[in-house]
């Protein structure tokens, strides 16, 4: 189940999908975010400015960051049966709060709930909305024309 994850993982870049894709990413991270916010105790954003900073920073946090976290965290992902990604998504919510003022989270555990809270919403929402459709077309052999003779 890694190797998938980590072959879609890998494949997403920012520009994959263009900007329908990205604006799809930065609104359900900021439902994702939102909900954080509103119902694990300890994540706090001050005013709505440094909310939506926050949801921006953890947009291309888990858009640039995340695949090289990904990639050499792998062996602790597969070993804790991905488990380990609450953790990873944690670490980039902290990441977020130490790079937006006004946004804070109060500990590791607050982290925690809002990196579950985040990865649910948004993997719920993700599956609803953003086209995951493969980039090239399946390969389907055809078969070729029958010629018919009048002979």
């Amino acid at each position: 189940m890694a190797t998938i994850h980590f072959a879609r993982v890998m494949q997403e870049s920012p520009f994959h999908g263009g900007m329908r894709n990205a604006l799809a990413r930065i609104l359900i991270t900021g439902v994702a975010v939102f909900l954080a916010v509103t119902t694990v105790p300890g994540l706090e954003a001050e005013s709505l400015s440094a909310g939506i900073a926050a949801v921006l920073v953890l947009t291309i946090l888990n858009l640039i960051l995340r695949p090289i976290l990904f990639v050499l965290t792998l062996p602790l992902i597969v070993l804790s049966l991905g488990l380990f990604l609450v953790v990873l998504n944690a670490l980039l919510l902290e990441l977020t709060a130490y790079l937006v003022k006004g946004f804070t989270v109060s500990g590791f555990w607050s982290a925690v709930g809002g990196a579950l809270v985040i990865s649910i919403v948004t993997t719920v929402l993700n599956s609803w909305t953003v086209d995951r459709r493969p980039i090239e077309p399946p390969m389907v052999a055809r078969r070729p024309p029958k010629i018919i003779n009048p002979d």
